[in-house]
């Protein structure tokens, strides 16, 4: 009976594509102010006399971290999945696009307000930066937190929806729609900050009204939800009011099991005990690491390594998101229908291992080098998530995906914050990048080897990540 009341309600496929579409929007709104200022770090360097905010390059590391800070130490993101699994999508939804808008509100107006040369100050801690990057870094940590907790809850709406249907391919979308709105900012900030005079508000500007207006789509969205829950209690209604004596037994057997999906705190202990969960956790932490911090130091590396002139820097890393918005989808379809989702990830992490190796040893310094090497790249960020997030739903039951999709978005974020502040003391000690690019080398290995792991442990455990999503 719950498997007839769930074909009536996911079997619309306009109903189900207009979902997606609408939250995967949100999402990609979200994810350009995320690398909105990425390809600034040239203007944001400068001094104030060159029309800079005179930032060093540990000042914009610590601002390329603060996204997760959050997040990470005061553990929003993991106590954002419970909420999510307690309060539900609709609350969740709208309480993170809420926080998404303040963060970005005091993100623009640290980078545009005239702060007359004063510094925030730790002395104890010996921790100095311009008061322009600290409050452009609390606004950046607050729009963070609200951003992953949107994504795990954009992922638990596509599981809702998707599930027995095109699930890795909705995931897929909605990745490639993200992307999207990275490559966008790649490509677009710079010279719309150059437009305007060198103004790194103006992209700024630009990404908090397009995320206005993601926030007013999820609560198109939420007007969905609401229908699809209500349908559903009808359909279970019109189920008791037609069954025979011989179904009421069934009914009552569904019910009590539906009362035993709901999620209870005591069941958090079967996602800490399973193998292949913590593979997949550390795999993302690896692999991300590899590649979004990685994209916040693109554009001066095309600069310096590649000969590429500063105005056009940015769309050389832009190419990474802009391909993966055709193979992402195209990837999660081959894995809806012939499965193999834990070679897919193997086979995306050797790509970015080579990748990043290439760049570590500064092979032939030409611009057409570093678009070969740049779309391989956008090949192996294809790969990987497009296999990644719908195999938590393999492993993880539902009434607990959004706690499974929090802790993998929080050990995420731990990667997202530290690594950007790594990289910029490097990048400040050894101007080659031959040392940063070697650490993104090693973090491509290592989810080499948790790649293989992973398929060993699925032919063990039985997941099934190796199998086709669609149920025929």
């Amino acid at each position: 009976m719950v498997e007839k009341i769930r074909t009536i309600l996911s079997d619309s496929k306009s109903a189900r594509w207009t979902a997606l579409f609408i939250v995967a929007f949100t999402m990609m709104m979200g994810y350009f102010i995320t690398d909105v200022m990425s390809p600034l770090e040239v203007l944001l360097t400068k001094s104030t006399a060159e029309g800079g905010l005179g930032w060093t390059s540990d000042d914009y590391g610590f601002f390329s971290g603060s996204y997760g800070y959050i997040n990470v130490f005061l553990l929003m993101l993991f106590f954002g999945g419970i909420i999510l699994d307690k309060m539900g999508i609709r609350f969740t939804g709208v309480m993170s696009c809420g926080l998404m808008v303040i963060g970005v509100c005091i993100k623009y107006f640290g980078v545009t307000h005239d702060f007359e040369g004063a510094r925030f100050t730790i002395d104890f801690l010996n921790f100095s930066l311009p008061m322009s990057a600290a409050v452009a870094s609390f606004g950046f940590a607050i729009f963070g937190t609200g951003c992953e907790i949107c994504g795990i809850t954009v992922s638990k709406i596509i599981t809702k929806w998707f599930t027995g249907h095109e699930l890795a391919s909705a995931m897929g979308i909605q990745v490639a729609l993200a992307r999207m709105g990275t490559a966008g900012a790649m490509m677009g900030s710079l010279p719309l900050a150059k437009a305007f005079g060198g103004k790194v508000g103006a992209p700024v500007l630009l990404g908090t009204v397009l995320l206005i207006i993601g926030f007013l789509a999820f609560i198109v969205y939420t007007v969905m939800d609401k229908k699809l829950d209500k349908s559903i209690e009808d359909a279970k209604i019109a189920d008791r009011t037609a069954a025979g004596a011989a179904e009421e037994k069934e009914i009552k057997e569904t019910e009590d099991a539906e009362e035993d999906e709901k999620f209870h705190f005591s069941d958090l202990k079967y996602i800490f005990s399973n193998p292949g969960f913590w593979c997949i956790c550390l795999l993302c932490l690896l692999f991300y690491s590899g590649v979004f911090p990685f994209l916040k130091f693109a554009t001066k590396l095309m600069i310096a390594n590649y000969n590429v002139p500063e105005s056009l820097a940015g769309i050389i890393p832009g190419l990474i998101p802009f391909g993966t918005i055709l193979l992402t989808p195209l990837f999660g379809s081959l894995y809806d229908r012939i499965g193999k989702g834990a070679t897919l990830m193997l086979i995306g992490s050797v790509m970015l291992t080579a990748v990043h190796f290439i760049f570590a040893i500064h092979i032939l310094p030409y611009w057409w080098f570093a678009v070969i090497v740049m779309i391989t790249l956008g090949i192996a960020f294809s790969l990987v998530p497009s296999a990644m997030w719908p195999s938590v739903p393999k492993i993880i039951p539902m009434k607990t995906l959004g706690s499974a999709y929090s802790i993998i978005f929080y050990i995420q974020n731990i990667g997202l914050s530290l690594v950007p502040v790594l990289i910029g003391k490097i990048n400040g000690i050894d101007q080659t990048y031959t040392t940063s690019m070697s650490i993104f080398c090693a973090f491509g290995a290592a989810a080499v080897v948790l790649s293989v792991l992973l398929i060993i442990i699925d032919k063990k455990k039985h997941y099934g990540l190796q199998e086709a999503n669609i149920k025929k």
